[in-house]
Formats: C-alpha cells, structure tokens, sequence
C-alpha cells in the first residue's frame, strides 16, 4: 500500500470513527458494537504508529471520544477526565507490564471492573456537593448536578472532608431497572433501548430531574481526581477513603505482579454476570500514585494504566426452532431457541434474530448451525450460519403471516423492518392497548391505569377496551386494592368517556401511525366512523397527515374481525363515534397550516392544535411547502431546521397568540 492509499485509508477510518464517537457519547445511541468499534480504532492507532508522519491533533486516537452537550452548561474539568488505552490480550497486558514493572516494584497493581456506564465527575467544596459533571471531551463536560442529586448513594455531605476534592465515577443502571425500564417502553409503544449504558447516559441528559430520579440510577466511584489537605500514598488508600466517606466504589483487588492482575481479570471475566451492571472490561492501574505522577499522560490517556478488553465470545451450536414472539405493542420478533451452550459465564438457550430481514439475508434455517455471540449486550444474537453443516433438505424459514397470538392480520409499512399485529384483541397487546385507550390523551378514564388493566383481565371481566363500558361498580369493587369508591369512581369515568367524541376515540383505538394530529383530521374531514371505515384509500389519502401508508394501515385495521367486534361492542354501549363539533370553515385561520415544534408555554401541543382547528386550520405534524406557519417554542428541533430551509415563516408564542387574537 502506499503512502497516499494509506493516507486515504487514514481519512476514512478517522471520520467514520468520528461519526461513531458522536453516536455514542452525544446521542446514547451506538451504531455498532464495542467490539467492531475497538477494532476500527485498533486499525487506525497501528496506521498512524506506522506513519507518524499522519498523525493530526484532531485524530480520534488523539483525544476522548465526546463533547459537551449545548444544551447543558459547560463545566470545565481540573485536571481532565482522562480516557484510557486498550488492550484486546494478554500478550499486550504484559508488554504493559514490562514499561511499568520497576513503578511496580514497590506498590504492586489495582485491577477493576471496567463499568460498562457514564464517566462523570463530582465536585466537592467544604465538603457539601457543589457540581457534577459528564467526561464529555475530557476537558469540558455538561452540567448535570440536579440529574446527579436524584441518585441516592452519592453523599451530599462529607463530615470532616477536606476543602477541595473531586471524585469520578460512572453512572450505570442497574441490570434489574433495565429490564423495568424497558418494558415500560414497550407499554408505551417505544422501542426497547439496547443496553443498560445506553439507558443511563439517555437518564442523565434528560431536562427534567423528576424523569432522572425516575430511572433509579446508581454509581461506582473509582479515582480522587483531585483534593486539597490529605495525602495518599496508593490508589488502594485514597479508595479506602472514599469507602469509608460514604461512596459506593469499584469492587477492586491489589496485585503484585503482572500475572496476579490476569488471574484477577479472569475471575472478573467468570463471574461478570452475577454484577447488577454490565462490565466490558478490567482496568489495570499503577497503585502508586507517585508513580503514576512520573509516568504522566499522553494528549488523551494515561502512562499508567490501560483497559484490557473482554472478547466478544462467539460460539457454534444447532438452532432447534425459530419462536415468535409478540411483545404488547404488537410487533412480532424472532427468537432462536438453540442447543444449550456456556457463554461469556451463563448457559445460553436462546438468542435474538432481531427480525424478517435479518434471518432472510442470512438465510438461517431451522436445524442449522448458527454462530452466537455475547458481547456486551443483555441477550445473545445469531451472528451468522455455518453452511458447510447445513443438512440437506432445510426449507427455507418463511415469516407468519398471521399472529401467532390471535390469529389476527399482520402488516410490514414500506421502509420498517417490524412486522405488527393489528388484532384489537390480541392477548399479547390487551395490557397495553387497553391503558392505552384510557390514557389522558384518549378516552380520559381516570383510575384505569396498567395494574387495574391486569387486574381486570386476570379476573376475565373483559377482553378489550369494549368490554369495559359493561362493568359495575360492585364486581368491580371485589378486585385486589379496589374498594367501593374507587370502584364508583372507575365506572363513572367509564360513563363519562362515552362523550369523549370521534377524534379521541379514533386515537384510543391505537390504529398504527394514527396519533392524536391525524385523529383530529379524519374526524373533521368525515365527522363520523362510519364514513371513514367505507372511506376509499383516495378519500382517506385527501386528508392533511394521511399518506399511504397510513391509509393502508387504517384500511386494514377496520377490516379485521377484531376490530369489528371492538366497534360492535362500543357502539352498543352508547360511545359517541361522531365528531364532537364540526370542522371550522370560514375562520380567521381557514386555509392556513401549522405546525408546532419546541415546548410553549402557555398550551400543550394538544391544546395548541385544537385552538388552530377551533378557527378553521389544520394542525400538522410535519413541515412541507404548504405550512403557512411554523411555531415554535423552547427546544425547537428539526422541524425548525426544515422551516428555515424551505423558506416557511416561523413565529413564536407570543406572534401565535396576536394572530389568535386578530393583532397579527
């Protein structure tokens, strides 16, 4: 390869790095696994050490991977928040130890879990919690004290600390919350986030502290970044310190040499499982700390220690069957049931295969031999088959066309990979489609939340959302933690949602892609539920934020069985399927399009749209040529951007409520 092929190679690597670094410690939200990430940079540290000559300031190897967030207040770090350098075998962890053995020699090594979290850091003054921050590049990190103040076993108050002192950590969720965690996303029809890292990142850059808190985040504290008045000889003494402050810290062990850290790093690797928080890893560290003062740092890491980095364990054994499952908002995910086999630590009987997509483009068969893997995440993933054993015979897998659940239609909208079910009364979903349906947004059954949802269905008082309007007060009254008021009172919010009218009903229903802005259009286009169920595809398309797709879902959905039995039974309850007012005409807004991004002030994005409609415009969720006005509030995102790039006005609060009142 010459020099200027190596160069581009260089170039390439850097900015598709770049773009990952941005990925993960920006946006929470990795592209690719550690491992394939370790491996690019690999490559590029080996390029750039062979051609030293291309080595730039601005290369990723040069410095931490993220950056400070704009919508927080920077913190500068004093000293930074250094990253670490890798190693991916032994053979390297022991050239580590061979630059370091004679600042061994006395004081041995500190070997510790790797947590697989946030890096922050915590600022103390006096004593009393002052600041926390994230790493963010190193050297300027976000401000995210109140995010941190949530978490319980971070000591406000130090007695007797000194003047100065500045703790790191890193902030994880722990396993068990994780899997709370996620299936409250999937009742609330989010997509399940892809690991407990993730999912602690996202909790501490969140605005509202209450949403933090709600997360149950946890840390490990592992280094005194900086302190005034004390002394420490070892890093071992000044975590004892922290220890007996009242932090809770890394788990840790002091080796003598480079091969008592192994054996340490090994029995990590065994029992890496059992921990509440992921690990990925072990870091080695000089223990003392006027060693480590010689060594120093380069422009990004220290001398001193390195990171050994588990190996993404890969396995072969036979795939038995492929299992479908529906998960409550109705998508249908593949599952691998395998031959039992040891990996990363547990016995591992099944794995994901993530999608249709995904066992079709690999062609992977019932009866193969599949390669699995277990590298970081929660649950193991087919990797690949191994076709030279392929048995002959193996008939392709073909995806169900109906849900396995319920018996009920599927459908695939152009451009997702997620096959859903769209069986109103599909077991798998009944949960949350019923919460659903009695949300604030919907329906506004007061009381009827998730755990009397289940209460109710285990009783079998009903099926679906139908069943609901022929409950009374007394049956009702019998269920775990339900006495006769609050029975009263769920029977009468029952009552009362009957007059919710068409456009809240049609979002109840929970037809997919159909939300709150696109009920609010087909109940002012067709006014009642029977005109949009004998609406043609055309007549349906016409409609403001009803493309195709949505059409064919909303087709699909009023032809199935199921909802035709949901709509019998509410229909025979007396629940109103008219509009509740008809559309506006003639108003001072007639003709006109808003879109709304950010947060106002003074109205919720549902009040602001019905205050468009209540004078004859249309409330879009979305920004195109035809948008007469963009309003925008705190936090504005892309559709902003789109405004501005299509030439569309955009007007604050303040100009939409003088055009409300005539002023504009």
């Amino acid at each position: 390869m010459d020099i200027m092929d190596i160069k581009e190679k260089i170039v390439r690597l850097r900015t598709e790095i770049a773009a990952h670094n941005r990925a993960y410690h920006e946006m929470d939200s990795p592209l690719i696994s550690d491992f394939e990430y370790d491996a690019l940079t690999r490559e590029l540290r080996e390029l750039e050490a062979a051609n030293p000559g291309l080595i730039t300031p601005d290369s990723p190897t040069q410095k931490v991977g993220g950056r400070a967030g704009a919508s927080f207040d920077p913190v500068t770090h004093s000293p930074p928040l250094e990253s670490l350098n890798d190693v991916f075998s032994f053979d390297e962890l022991r050239a580590f130890g061979e630059r370091t053995r004679e600042d061994a020699a006395e004081r041995g090594y500190v070997v510790e879990p790797k947590i697989d979290g946030l890096s922050v850091a915590l600022y103390y003054e006096d004593g009393v919690l002052v600041r926390g921050a994230t790493r963010g590049d190193g050297v300027t990190g976000e401000d995210v004290t109140e995010n941190l103040m949530t978490i319980g076993s971070i000591p406000r108050r130090i007695a007797g600390a000194p003047a100065r002192l500045a703790v790191r950590g890193e902030v994880y969720m722990p396993r068990s919350v994780f899997a709370r965690h996620n299936e409250q996303r999937e009742y609330d029809g989010q997509p399940p986030l892809a690991n407990p890292r993730n999912a602690a990142a996202g909790s501490m850059r969140q605005h509202d502290p209450a949403v933090a808190a709600s997360r149950c985040l946890d840390i490990l504290v592992f280094n005194i970044q900086a302190v005034s008045g004390m002394e420490f000889e070892t890093h071992a003494s000044a975590l004892d310190y922290l220890d007996a402050a009242g932090f809770n810290v890394v788990r840790r062990a002091v080796r003598r040499d480079m091969d008592g850290c192994i054996e340490e790093i090994i029995k990590y690797g065994e029992c890496r499982e059992d921990f509440d928080y992921g690990i990925d890893g072990a870091v080695i560290k000089l223990n003392s700390l006027a060693a480590r003062a010689r060594l120093g740092s380069t422009s990004r890491a220290p001398r001193w220690a390195v990171a050994y980095k588990y190996p993404p364990e890969e396995k072969t054994t036979r795939l038995l069957d492929i299992v479908i499952q529906v998960g409550r908002t109705g998508v249908l995910t593949p599952k691998a049931v395998v031959e039992p086999v040891r990996l990363a630590g547990t016995t591992v009987s099944n794995a994901t295969l993530h999608n249709e997509d995904f066992i079709r483009e690999r062609d992977i068969r019932i009866g193969d031999s599949v390669v699995i893997r277990k590298a970081g995440e929660i649950i193991p993933e087919v990797l690949s088959v191994v076709l030279s054993e392929r048995p002959e015979g193996l008939a392709p897998y073909s995806f169900p066309a109906t849900c396995p659940e319920c018996g009920g239609p599927v459908t695939r909208a152009e451009g997702e990979s997620a096959v859903r079910c769209l069986g109103a009364e599909c077991p798998a979903q009944r949960v949350r489609n019923i919460a659903h349906f009695a949300q604030r947004k919907a329906m506004y059954i007061d009381g009827l939340g998730i755990a009397v949802v289940q209460s109710l269905l285990d009783a079998g008082l009903i099926r679906s959302a139908g069943d609901l309007y022929s409950l009374d007060a007394d049956t009702v009254a019998q269920l775990p933690r339900m006495g006769k008021k609050s029975s009263e009172n769920l029977i009468a919010a029952i009552e009362r949602s009957k007059s919710s009218g068409l456009a809240r009903l049609l979002y109840a229903l929970g037809i997919p892609q159909v939300g709150e802005s696109a009920a609010r259009a087909l109940s002012a286009r067709f006014g009642s539920m029977d005109d949009i169920e004998s609406a043609s595809a055309e007549e349906l398309t016409s409609v403001g934020d009803i493309g195709p797709i949505t059409a064919q879902n909303i087709a699909d959905w009023f032809a199935a069985p199921q909802s035709k039995r949901l709509l019998s039974l509410l229909r025979a309850a007396g629940v109103s399927m008219t509009s509740e007012r008809p559309a506006a005409s003639g108003g001072k807004f007639d003709g006109m399009t808003f879109a709304l991004t950010g947060a106002l002030r003074g109205y919720t994005r549902a009040e602001a749209s019905e205050l468009i409609e209540r004078h004859g415009g249309k409330a879009s969720s979305s920004v195109s040529k035809n948008t007469t006005y963009v309003v925008a509030g705190a936090d504005a995102g892309s559709k902003l951007q789109k405004a501005e790039a299509l030439g569309v006005k955009v007007i604050d609060e303040t100009e939409f409520e003088a055009l409300i009142n005539g002023a504009g």
